[in-house]
């Protein structure tokens, strides 16, 4: 597979992108509300698991050089420094 030199910004929208449209339906339970999702933005490919470690390292294992992205299900953002975590509206 040919490496692509991507931003941050374009991994970001890739990985949003992905979520969007293909892995939200598939993600958001209640039992997974909280939990990362880790999303191979050239792939589509993605783990689920509490803190995220687990599913970069099972796609790293398929592809070394995968660009991966986290998303916490349920929320704005994956983490917070003292500030609080807004729920999305689905």
């Amino acid at each position: 597979m040919e490496t692509l030199l991507l931003s941050r910004e374009e991994i970001a929208r890739r990985a949003r992108e992905w979520y969007d449209k293909h892995i939200r339906s598939q993600v958001e339970t209640p039992e997974n509300i909280g939990r990362m999702v880790v999303i191979d933005v050239e792939t589509g490919e993605f783990g689920v698991d509490d803190l995220g470690f687990d599913a970069a390292t099972q796609l790293r294992i398929k592809n070394p050089h995968a660009r991966l992205f986290g998303l916490r299900i349920g929320y704005k953002v994956a983490a917070t420094l003292g500030g609080v975590m807004e729920r999305t509206t689905p």
